[in-house]
């Protein structure tokens, strides 16, 4: 029995091996899915992290996950700099809600009442 322990011992870690390469792969595929990459200015390629579900605005600018976003028109934009160059967000992007809070700390709107509202005038 004492002979066939290494034989046994080799198979068994070559089966860690390979269920350890699965879990680093499906962690890869998760950590990756958060992030898009996207063409930036300058011929460059840009990492855009997603926006949370739901975003309350007091201004136009946003900073979320060391990137500054832009909301303007119902569409975001997103830059290292605040300053600029800007990024067209990929719209799987958005966040499900954009809230605009006022100086009172009140909502004001938010975009589906607005949108709602806009329907209502057409």
């Amino acid at each position: 029995m004492t002979s066939n322990q290494p034989f046994f011992k080799e198979a068994l870690e070559g089966k860690m091996k390979k269920l350890l390469m699965f879990f680093v792969f499906v962690f890869a595929v998760l950590v990756l899915a958060a992030c898009v990459v996207v063409p930036g200015h300058g011929g460059g390629v840009v990492i855009a992290p997603p926006l949370p579900a739901i975003v309350e605005l007091t201004d136009p600018y946003y900073y979320h996950g060391g990137y500054h976003y832009y909301y303007h028109d119902n569409r975001w934009s997103y830059s290292k700099s605040r300053s600029g160059p800007w990024n067209d967000l990929p719209r799987d992007r958005y966040p499900r809600e954009t809230r605009f809070k006022g100086g009172d700390g009140r909502h004001d709107y938010d975009r589906r009442d607005r949108d709602r509202h806009d329907d209502d005038r057409r």
